[in-house]
């Protein structure tokens, strides 16, 4: 039991008053409005449309999503640091 008690994970409490917000979701969410950000998802969408109204296919859209999560995740990564606390 004494080992157990040296490797017990961190508690974080946050106050009742303040609502913890995820600032990586709000970034995504402003990330998504962008032109080309738009665009990749809407290529996605096409494609997993086109390879859903298909019975027998090979198709895969993970070049079509690596696209868009790649682009996605990049925006976000310029202004996500510094709204960690």
């Amino acid at each position: 039991m004494a080992f157990r008690s040296l490797f017990t994970m961190p508690v974080v409490k946050a106050d009742d008053e303040e609502e913890l917000v995820d600032p990586q979701a709000a970034l995504r969410e402003k990330c998504q409005s962008k032109g080309h950000i738009e665009s990749l998802y809407n290529k996605y969408q096409e494609c997993n449309d086109r390879v859903n109204g298909r019975s027998k296919t090979t198709e895969t859209c993970m070049e079509e999503l690596f696209d868009y999560v790649a682009e996605l995740d990049h925006c976000v990564a310029h202004s996500l640091f510094s709204k960690l606390k």
